[in-house]
């Protein structure tokens, strides 16, 4: 059974093979995803999601970034230019940035100490929802997108390229661009396996 929110879920994949070939505004764009952040849940509605939005040159800094970062602990040549020839697959259209506000953690840590243990995982469940949010919204306008992690290797240099703040945690980032080439087969596991149902 599928309605039509599942059917916009399953538009969202991994898409690597991306592009920059894509004709929407950038405004329009950028409005999209701050709408999306914006609409997301977060407990106690922290709020803790932050993000940097990042087009063209800015966003192949991104990726420039990265691969410096990682020239500095990949000292095998053959295995760098593997690793060059996939960062470099992510300079799309755009690229964003995504980050928790520690300060606000640390904050309800110390409002709420009963709940203290709980605010980290729960800022990550706030960057999940955000997360899959930008990303079908994306999707919708037929643009794909992928998520990386190659925090914290790269924090510091992100850092000082973008002016970020020094209570920003670099979660993920998202590079987003036209579809190049669409994502193959999804393997689901048996629904058996994953849930249980009482009383239905």
């Amino acid at each position: 059974m599928t309605n039509e929110f599942t059917k916009l879920q399953a538009k969202r994949r991994s898409i690597y093979n991306l592009g920059k070939n894509v004709k929407e505004d950038k405004q329009m764009l950028v409005n999209l995803i701050e709408e999306a952040i914006e609409q997301s849940p977060s407990a106690f509605n922290s709020q803790t999601v932050r993000a940097v939005i990042t087009f063209g040159e800015d966003s192949d800094k991104v990726w420039d970034i990265v691969l410096a970062e990682l020239r500095k602990v990949v000292k095998d040549d053959a295995a760098f230019a593997k690793t060059e020839a996939k960062v470099n697959s992510f300079k799309a259209f755009g690229t964003i940035l995504y980050f928790t506000e520690t300060a606000t953690v640390k904050q309800l840590e110390n409002d709420f100490p009963s709940y203290a243990a709980n605010f980290a995982g729960w800022a990550e469940q706030a960057l999940g929802g955000a997360q899959q949010a930008v990303w079908e919204a994306l999707s919708v306008q037929g643009l794909g997108a992928s998520l990386q992690h190659y925090n914290p290797l790269i924090d510091e240099a992100i850092a000082k390229a973008f002016d970020i703040p020094e209570t920003w945690q670099l979660r993920a980032e998202m590079p987003f661009g036209s579809v190049d080439a669409p994502a193959g087969e999804k393997d689901v596991m048996p629904a058996e396996k994953r849930f249980k149902v009482f009383g239905a």
